[in-house]
């Protein structure tokens, strides 16, 4: 399908009114906020006030290490709630909220595609609820009151160290080092300043970790903004910022209610990036979607070695879950190009390359079982792929003990995910593993990042440049070694390269700054290039955006 044909889909589908989508979980009326006829938000009293039940199984959506043709693990994720409730399960999809910057910039929306969507998918690709707006404006705030802080001089904030940079939910490269306060006496405290994409803000981690509002107010004030002159952590509570943070977002706590194409009830809620921040869905959405149906698909941003590892070190450390099964999601088209074949040779037959690139497949699943969990792997059907292709994926993953389903979500909705989710089933029938971390919290920094780069990514070594190692140093000092680890790393490679494919050996991976996030709880070690403010393409998806006079929308994925 094209992006017109997918657009197509979602606008001749007849939505369900959200109140009938919340009584296909069992929410009741009363807690039920609705943003216009299809969406909703849902008050957190439904949480606490819920019958007494069993909580659902919990399954993990991941993938292998995405390229440019795009492996679908939205679309999967949301293909296979559809199936699940093809078997007359209970289910409830969990996803994140797509950010604005990647919607206008290289892949358009994010809500899935063709048949396994969630809807209204133009509404949730733009301002849907008003959650990651909320987001922006809370950063903000907290930047706009430390600014009036040094300009009335009620802070000692050191301007050569503060850490806060600005949020905005677009891309926008220009806006990555600025400078502020220009202008003369009146206008500020000149200083060099930056902007991070929304999504990679420390409050949308916050977001998307808080266990409710005073969880929340707690966790705003102790962001550090950054260092007075005598070297101490100066923090949000400093400059009063953190209780009106926590009133701007008092509506974005509440998780958001959708469906999909075939009427499952889905939670769209906070969007944190994953290759820069923890990539899942905030944790209220998830316990609330566990607490009121027998089956929760959720995903994690990229592939396992990024959005995987945080969603089981990070989240799950911090809620007390855990996943009852693991999908991992690959296609023929991406481990073609993992093997070596140009993008713009992947859509004709090698069995070759493909062969190669099942390497990268099989290192995640080695990843996957580092944590005492066994993988089911989707492989997401192109129109393109070759019956020898596919027999040759399922037969080299059963070959690794991987049990391997061919899927056709995309064209097929919850149909064509069947095989995936009987497999599934089957696999939730076993008691929920116990849960097995991939490092102790109590364990160096240092060490902690080692751990995930030989053991995830299959690095030699880490290699820490000097800024890191002040980094880690003040760290240290201020009593925060032992918080899990936030890696911000490309997802196009195993490695800190975008350019090594497959799976790289015996490489160096190179850390070049490390932040500390002390209100989320997790320090974000930056490797290789990795950039906090992404840039538009050459030819962003905006350009090819258009809006007819009865405000149809077209161009947008």
């Amino acid at each position: 399908m094209s992006r017109d044909q997918n657009l197509a889909v979602a606008q001749a589908t007849t939505l369900k009114p959200i109140e009938d989508i919340a009584a296909r979980l069992s929410l009741s009326p009363q807690h039920l906020e609705p943003y216009g006829r299809f969406k909703a938000k849902i008050a957190l009293e439904a949480l606490t006030s819920a019958p007494s039940r069993s909580p659902g199984k919990l399954i993990l959506v991941s993938a292998i290490n995405p390229t440019p043709a795009g492996e679908g693990k939205t679309t999967t994720t949301v293909g296979l709630g559809q199936a699940l409730a093809h078997l007359n399960k209970k289910v409830a999809v969990a996803v994140r909220e797509p950010s604005m910057g990647p919607v206008f910039g290289v892949k358009g929306g994010g809500c899935g595609g063709g048949r396994s969507q969630v809807l209204p998918m133009e509404d949730i690709n733009l301002h849907f609820t008003g959650d990651i707006h909320a987001v922006t404006s809370a950063h903000n705030l907290l930047s706009a009151m430390m600014d009036n802080a040094l300009f009335h001089g009620s802070v000692d904030l050191d301007v050569r160290q503060i850490r806060w940079r600005r949020a905005m939910d677009m891309n926008d490269r220009a806006l990555r080092q600025i400078v502020i306060g220009l202008g003369g006496r009146l206008m500020g405290v000149p200083r060099e300043e930056g902007f991070d994409i929304t999504a990679a803000s420390e409050v949308m981690a916050i977001l998307c970790l808080t266990n409710g509002p005073a969880d929340l107010i707690e966790r705003l004030s102790r962001i550090v903004i950054g260092f007075s002159s005598k070297g101490k952590a100066v923090t949000a509570s400093e400059v009063q910022a953190s209780e009106a943070m926590a009133i701007i977002l008092k509506d974005a706590l509440k998780p958001n209610l959708v469906q999909t194409v075939e009427g499952v009830p889905a939670f769209v809620h906070g969007g944190p990036f994953g290759n820069i921040a923890h990539g899942c869905n905030s944790i209220l959405a998830t316990r609330l979607a566990l607490s009121s149906a027998d089956f929760v698909v959720t995903e994690a941003g990229f592939g396992f070695d990024l959005g995987g590892e945080k969603f089981l070190d990070i989240k799950c450390r911090e809620a007390g879950l855990w996943p009852s099964a693991v999908v991992l999601v690959a296609t023929v088209k991406a481990l073609k190009m993992h093997g070596g074949a140009a993008l713009n040779e992947i859509n004709k037959p090698d069995l070759t390359a493909l062969k190669v690139g099942m390497s990268n497949l099989v290192k995640h699943a080695e990843s996957v079982r580092e944590y005492g969990l066994q993988p089911i792997v989707a492989v997401n059907r192109f129109a393109t792929d070759t019956e020898d292709e596919l027999k040759l994926v399922t037969e080299e993953s059963r070959t690794l003990g991987l049990e391997a389903r061919v899927i056709d979500v995309f064209g097929q909705g919850g149909e064509g995910g069947l095989p995936l989710a009987e497999a599934v089933v089957t696999a939730c029938q076993a008691s929920t593993p116990t849960p097995r971390f991939l490092y102790p919290l109590e364990a160096s920094i240092e060490d902690k990042i080692r751990t995930i780069a030989q053991k995830i990514y299959g690095a030699a070594d880490i290699a820490l440049l000097p800024r890191a190692r002040t980094d880690l140093e003040r760290i240290n000092s201020l009593g925060y070694s032992k918080v899990p680890i936030c890696m911000a790393k490309t997802q196009l490679s195993l490695s800190d390269d975008p350019k090594l494919f497959g799976r790289p050996r015996d490489f160096t991976l190179t850390v070049r700054e490390i932040r500390l996030s002390a209100g989320a709880g997790f320090c974000v070690p930056l490797t290789g290039d990795m950039l906090t403010m992404p840039g538009l393409a050459a030819k962003p998806a905006a350009i090819g955006m258009k809006m007819d006079a009865s405000g149809k929308i077209s161009g947008m994925f």
